[in-house]
């Protein structure tokens, strides 16, 4: 089958590799009709090329046909239609049963300390080959996939994958007050539909920040009051204040995470720390703050005192400062972590309508072939052509 494949900084290609084959009775193989490309699949282009091998499979996002079943798979059948969690969570341990399907402790990555399994990223979290393919091996096939029905087109309801439960928990998280107000940090994918998100469930008031004017123009088209951080800079604590009676907004959304572009000395140390030899380069990430904080410090800032901070965006240093005097002092409530895609399906899928109160049919700005993958990835990178959200299609 051909699927997407790193091959080393900012180098990812289209080859040819061996299609996918059971492990499990309860596996499923899925033929792709659909995968996006995710801001956090930038991360691997840029910055955690230390915990990949040439030739793994990259993405995430994705969603198909049921093509075959393992002989103890009952809950789906060949010819359904499916989209596929990032998350890879059996449905059934300790953590699933708690709604926490990224904490899950059947494909918990003991070895690294870290969550569940994700698809396409990292030996941090299980080097499982992902969904930028023709052919995807899904495991846990009675509990993992969601079943779609046929009918609308894909974009209806492959970002079930990740955007949406990502963006339905960092709302969720963010626990703004009926009537209240939230910022949202970067508006790109997650940002875009988290504001989205924000404004469906009763806020009153979504202030997007960015400086990539399309992303500006698409979140205020949706109803947000946009500040350009181009233009507002280091004031942008008091633009917000200064629309929320001096105290800022009940929450703040970090959708940026540790994005470097536009960070010099951020970009360096990714860069260097990308030059090194394997080993020591994830000794050197897992031990020393690499990240890029300005998001971060910038929501502390812009938050009111009590409020709420929802942070979406990942961040890959484990040293990384925090301003805990100021935490401390506006009493700050700090919420993350990874989708638990399965425990938001039930809230989203009643809004996949043909209604469409979420804009989730004209969200991608780009489709394009898989063998495209390459370039994609690379204006995405560089925010250019308008792109904001692609989907890949095999």
């Amino acid at each position: 089958m051909r699927a997407l494949t790193y091959q080393g900084k900012r180098d990812v290609r289209v080859e040819t590799v061996p299609d996918p084959r059971f492990q499990n009775p309860t596996d499923v193989i899925v033929r792709i009709t659909s995968t996006g490309i995710c801001g956090s699949d930038l991360h691997l282009y840029e910055v955690l090329g230390p915990y990949l091998d040439p030739g793994d499979i990259l993405g995430h996002e994705p969603m198909g046909i049921v093509e075959e079943t393992g002989p103890e798979v009952t809950a789906v059948a060949a010819g359904d239609r499916v989209v596929i969690p990032f998350n890879v969570s059996c449905g059934h341990c300790y953590m699933c049963d708690q709604g926490l399907h990224s904490q899950c402790e059947t494909t918990q990555v003991r070895e690294r300390g870290t969550g569940a399994s994700l698809f396409g990223y990292t030996k941090l979290y299980g080097q499982i080959p992902g969904g930028q393919a023709e052919y995807l091996r899904v495991p846990f096939g009675n509990d993992l996939p969601i079943k779609v029905p046929h009918g609308p087109a894909d974009d209806r309801f492959v970002y079930l994958s990740d955007v949406l439960p990502t963006a339905w928990q960092a709302v969720e998280y963010a626990n703004i007050p009926p009537g209240g107000s939230v910022t949202v940090l970067g508006l790109g994918p997650i940002g875009a539909m988290a504001a989205r998100i924000a404004l469906h469930r009763g806020a009153d008031l979504v202030i997007g920040v960015d400086l990539v004017p399309e992303r500006l123009d698409r979140a205020g088209s949706y109803g947000a009051t946009c500040l350009d951080l181009r233009r507002h800079g280091k004031d942008l604590g008091d633009a917000v204040r200064d629309l929320t009676d001096g105290r800022g907004t009940d929450a703040v959304i970090d959708a940026v995470g540790m994005e470097a572009h536009g960070s010099p000395v951020a970009e360096a140390a990714h860069t260097a720390v990308g030059l090194l030899p394997g080993a020591l380069a994830q000794r050197m990430m897992e031990k020393v703050g690499t990240d890029r904080l300005a998001a971060l410090h910038t929501a502390v800032d812009l938050v009111r005192r009590g409020g709420t901070i929802s942070v979406s965006g990942v961040y890959g240093g484990s040293a990384d400062p925090m301003p805990m005097l100021t935490l401390f002092d506006k009493q700050i409530q700090l919420r993350m972590g990874q989708a638990n895609v399965k425990r938001w399906v039930d809230d989203l899928l009643p809004l996949l309508t043909d209604d469409d109160p979420l804009g989730v049919d004209s969200f991608a700005t780009h489709h394009l072939p898989l063998e495209e993958g390459p370039k994609a990835y690379e204006t995405f990178r560089h925010k250019k052509d308008g792109m904001i959200k692609t989907l890949l299609v095999p």
